[in-house]
């Protein structure tokens, strides 16, 4: 039996995933060492950052041709504006922030870099290869929440705990399954030629996933 697009995908990255998971932003999170500053600069980002991230699959709702995946990517518009998004605002609430003062923030220019890749990704391509864009996010921290759970201690943390939580449980790991179930079904037809080029997003999504840890920990602007 051929090996899927999606396991290829993840062979790819699969180095970039474990410096991922060896970060020290990461492992912080994971034994609760994590100063809050740098963890307060990281919500704040990647709040702004899950706004592009759901106009990316909003773009699906304009490349797809048929009325199911439409909704397909419609809903994950909706489970990321109302649903992770909660995380963070939960998070948001315990630091002080308001979504003013959210908006008042810059993106960095790791995330600006980030985003505009996918975004051009997405306006350049159809819906195999925006899928592909999206998944190296999900997918990674899927993988970080489950890692981070199964260390003892980590998921009860009081104040680190909620977030692996978030990343760890089923509903986001089902959500997760679908994108991947997608990402096969969409890429079924794919030549050679094609599936080189979801591998090039796909790693380049997981490269900026790890620039993003990056300027989380040195809090780059």
């Amino acid at each position: 039996m051929a090996e899927s697009v999606s396991s290829r995908l993840h062979e790819a990255a699969a180095p970039i995933w474990q410096a991922c998971l060896d970060h020290p932003f990461v492992t912080g999170i994971g034994d609760g060492s994590l100063p809050v500053e740098k963890f307060r600069h990281f919500m704040l980002q990647d709040y702004l950052y899950l706004f592009d991230y759901a106009r990316v699959f909003a773009l699906g709702v304009v490349k797809a041709r048929d009325p199911e995946l439409m909704r397909t990517f419609a809903q994950n518009v909706d489970a990321i504006l109302g649903g992770e998004m909660n995380i963070h605002r939960a998070y948001m609430a315990r630091l002080g922030i308001t979504e003013e003062q959210v908006f008042q923030v810059k993106p960095s220019l790791d995330n600006l870099s980030y985003t505009n890749y996918m975004l051009s990704v997405a306006n350049a391509g159809g819906p195999m290869e925006i899928v592909a864009a999206i998944l190296a996010c999900s997918w990674s921290y899927a993988e970080i929440g489950q890692a981070l759970a199964a260390r003892p201690g980590a998921a009860e943390h009081p104040f680190y705990g909620e977030w692996i939580r978030g990343y760890a449980s089923e509903d986001y790991a089902a959500t997760n399954q679908a994108l991947i179930q997608l990402m096969d079904r969409l890429a079924t037809d794919a030549t050679e030629e094609q599936i080189a080029y979801l591998t090039d997003i796909f790693v380049n999504c997981s490269r900026y996933e790890l620039g993003f840890w990056d300027m989380s920990w040195e809090l780059r602007l």
